[in-house]
């Protein structure tokens, strides 16, 4: 039997600082600092983001090693996210990634962060073993920055069918949030609002865009021009509506992801489908590709809620499926902010 793979896996491409150690693809900690700061600007603030990382960095990754139980030495390798993302904030997890490697002659493997995304359905837990989706899958990632249809062949072999032109899906959410003066970050706001509301009250339409392309940039603007309308009549239209509000936004949102992953999902003749992204925390979109499974009879792949948003355990699985294949050239590269599957 052949030595135990541990890998290291740090995270810092926006405004989550993770360190988290894998152990022949079983999760061993998964540590997450997040960052309060944001909220008083309702969106993320890059150089304070990037300040935060250097604060959070050493502590998580102290704690990420001793939840495991691993010292420094027992490394075999250090995964990092190269992009894409913030260029401050993935400057100071790749910095520190590289010092520490040169510290410890450990090999530095880069990950792409959407790619992590996906391969986070491959982490096992210590205490129960998770299904994974079998090659080839589709996978509807969906965050902040990012919405895209992925035809997944194998752990490094992807191919994006379409994704946004424009806002991604979490952006539509954040923005509707913030022009209806809820809290950031706005998605789980609406979400929560949503279940109290009527999603047929208020109709909002989304783009209808070629193949598999989405677009979400007219839902805010009409969304806009439906608030002004409405409080030009009553002041207190955002007030007395914002459970409907959000439950015809999140409607529309879903209806538009879904209805492009089906027409992926038929073209393709693929039965496995996954979810992946910090949009993926959503309840009635977790629900809703649940109900559509079970009407295609697909076999569906919703992540923990721990594996939705941005965290290092997804860094380290791509890591450690680098090292197995020897994916990897074992050195430090400078970041990017934009960074293709």
């Amino acid at each position: 039997m052949g030595e135990q793979v541990v890998i290291l896996g740090i995270e810092s491409s926006c405004d989550d600082t993770s360190a988290a150690v894998i152990a022949d693809g079983v999760e061993m900690s998964n540590v997450v600092a997040g960052q309060k700061v944001h909220e008083a600007y309702g969106g993320v603030v890059p150089e304070l983001a990037s300040r935060a990382h250097q604060k959070h960095i050493i502590p998580v990754v102290d704690q990420a090693l001793e939840q495991a139980g691993v010292e420094l030495e027992q490394l075999s390798a250090i995964g990092y996210t190269r992009g894409p993302g913030l260029m401050g904030s993935l400057l100071v997890g790749g910095s520190f990634t590289n010092g520490l490697s040169l510290a410890l002659k450990k090999p530095v493997i880069e990950v792409n962060h959407m790619r992590a995304h996906i391969l986070a359905h491959f982490i096992q837990n210590r205490e129960k073993s998770r299904q994974i989706p079998q090659f080839p899958f589709l996978c509807l990632t969906v965050s902040g920055g990012h919405t895209q249809i992925v035809l997944v062949k194998d752990f490094f072999e992807m191919e994006v069918l379409g994704e946004t032109k424009d806002d991604a899906a979490g952006e539509a959410f954040d923005k509707v949030a913030k022009l209806m003066r809820l809290p950031y970050p706005g998605g789980p706001v609406i979400d929560q609002l949503a279940k109290e509301g009527d999603p047929d009250k208020f109709r909002f339409p989304v783009a209808d865009m070629p193949d598999f392309e989405f677009s979400f940039s007219g839902l805010k603007t009409n969304v806009l021009y439906k608030l002004q309308k409405g409080t030009q009549l009553d002041p207190d239209f955002v007030a007395k509506n914002k459970a409907h509000i959000a439950a015809g936004v999140q409607k529309a949102i879903i209806k538009a992801l879904l209805q492009k992953l089906e027409r992926a999902a038929k073209k393709h003749g693929i039965k496995d489908i996954a979810l992946a992204g910090g949009v993926s925390a959503n309840s009635e979109l977790r629900e809703s590709l649940t109900q559509l499974g079970k009407k295609n009879n697909w076999n569906t792949f919703i992540p923990p809620f721990a594996y939705c948003t941005d965290n290092a355990a997804m860094i380290g699985i791509t890591a450690y499926y680098s090292f197995l294949e020897k994916n990897y050239n074992g050195q430090y590269r400078p970041p990017m902010a934009r960074m293709k599957m």
